[in-house]
């Protein structure tokens, strides 16, 4: 299990990042504390609160996915 923290700006942030890890078969979970949302589900990660960074988990060790996800990573 990987765990990285983003952090978005806009719904477009989200839109661009969602088409990036659907493309990758693994589970992606993004959240804070107790409120979790699939990743890959636009309408729930705009239920979050935005104005932090999330912790995004997945369950793949392809490091692609670091290098597509990157415009949106953050220091935890």
């Amino acid at each position: 299990m990987q765990q990285v923290y983003v952090k978005f700006n806009s719904a477009d942030q989200v839109s661009r990042f969602v088409n990036q890890i659907d493309r990758f078969d693994a589970n992606f979970d993004l959240g804070t504390g107790r409120r979790t949302v699939d990743a890959k589900s636009i309408m729930g990660i705009l239920a979050l609160d935005l104005s932090q960074p999330l912790q995004l988990r997945y369950d793949s060790d392809d490091m692609s996915i670091r290098e597509r996800i990157s415009p949106f990573l953050v220091e935890g």
